[in-house]
């Protein structure tokens, strides 16, 4: 699901670039301005991408791109296993925790 969505596919893309900076447009946001007030683009530059951030470039890329259909994502889970040691080990856990810890961890990369 991840991969299928538009704006972190671009952000992904321009976190790769150190010192890229993005903008960023909330539909959300410009709902709003149409009715009360104008709301400017948030501009954020970017640091150098930690390796979380670089593996799920790397898994959303290669996702993109594969033409087998068969994509494997070790190296994103052995970087979630670093930021997050209750996934090692291969026990069962939910999905919602998996994305919690992904992208908080990618969060505490900025």
């Amino acid at each position: 699901n991840l991969s299928q969505t538009p704006v972190l596919r671009e952000l992904l893309k321009e976190a790769k670039i150190p010192g890229a900076t993005i903008k960023i447009e909330s539909p959300e946001l410009c709902m709003l301005c149409c009715f009360s007030f104008k709301q400017e683009p948030q501009l954020i530059k970017l640091d150098r991408p930690g390796p979380l951030t670089l593996a799920m470039h790397q898994l959303v890329t290669e996702m993109q791109e594969t033409k087998n259909g068969v994509v494997t994502p070790k190296e994103l889970f052995a970087q979630v296993c670093k930021k997050a040691i209750r996934f090692k080990g291969y026990q069962q856990q939910d999905s919602h925790e998996l994305l919690r810890y992904l992208l908080d961890g990618m969060r505490a990369e900025e």
